[in-house]
């Protein structure tokens, strides 16, 4: 995704009033950008608060600032100049994060964010977008970026192989069952993607966190007594929000990054099974529930 990102932003550089904002992170990939427009691309470096409140003084002159750096130095270090600057003065900017939740799973914890969600959740306004692969984050971007919102847009380096017709705003059901729904966020597709349609199940897509497709999701849900929800972080609200929005009481079961801090090292396929979140288990656990009555 990062490699799109660095494409997507190229093709809509053409505008005048678009600045892109590096907290030396992707200096390498927009190398060629920040030759050709030097007082439009710009590596603040390593001061990641000043540069949200840098952006925010653009926005506020008419200026659409993209943000990017790793999750944890753009959410968990700089969540109050965010909220402040833009969300409780309601400016639009896109904030481009890598790295979340351990995909930095070589340099320790202090590079891993999977509470980055939950923190972006609890500013109003906050638009969330988890693209599943790169064509999903170049469709959602470029229909985005100019709305007048602030929008966190949460890139990984997993990547699911499906080709869906996504839509800002907009979930999708990618699969239709009778004996439970499973709702999956993003790149966490690419979990069970290689063994989901052996299942008598509904599987609702979701790239957009917020605002969620509240219709759809309540119109699915309605008809199924069991809600499994896999997402890549740590447990967000989406339990409290679906169960607010249907018609019966239904059984939720989660499948999340465990809240703890994960003092191992390794590549990120060894830390998912370290935590317990890979494949095989996933299916493991969903043919339990599906045969339990409970």
């Amino acid at each position: 995704m990062r490699k799109q990102f660095a494409k997507t932003v190229e093709k809509i550089f053409y505008r005048r009033n678009v600045v892109l904002i590096l907290g030396d992170i992707g200096v390498h990939s927009f190398g060629k950008l920040m030759q050709k427009y030097p007082k439009r691309a710009i590596n603040i470096g390593i001061l990641e608060q000043s540069s949200i409140s840098f952006a925010a003084g653009l926005a506020k002159l008419g200026i659409i600032p993209i943000i990017h750096t790793i999750a944890p130095f753009m959410v968990s270090r700089c969540f109050e100049q965010i909220k402040v600057d833009f969300g409780y003065q309601q400016l639009m900017g896109n904030f481009v994060s890598v790295g979340a939740s351990y995909d930095y799973s070589k340099l320790g914890c202090t590079h891993h964010c999977p509470e980055d969600i939950n923190l972006m959740k609890n500013i109003p306004n906050m638009q969330i977008i988890i693209p599943g692969n790169s064509y999903e984050f170049d469709k959602l971007f470029i229909s985005t970026y100019k709305n007048k919102f602030p929008t966190y847009f949460r890139l990984n380096e997993r990547e699911n192989c499906q080709k869906i017709r996504i839509k800002f705003g907009k979930a999708n059901i990618i699969q239709k069952g009778k004996k439970a729904t499973i709702v999956v966020v993003g790149p966490a597709l690419s979990f069970i993607e290689n063994f989901i349609k052996k299942y008598d199940v509904n599987v609702i897509y979701i790239t957009t966190l917020a605002p969620l497709d509240k219709k759809l999701i309540k119109k699915i849900c309605n008809n199924t007594d069991k809600v499994i929800i896999i997402e890549q972080y740590y447990q967000s609200s989406l339990n409290n929000e679906i169960s607010n929005i249907v018609d019966k009481k239904i059984k939720f079961y989660n499948f999340s990054i465990p809240v703890k801090f994960i003092s191992n090292y390794g590549t990120t396929k060894e830390i998912d099974k370290q935590i317990g979140f890979h494949e095989k288990l996933i299916e493991k656990k969903i043919i339990k529930l599906m045969s339990s009555n409970k």
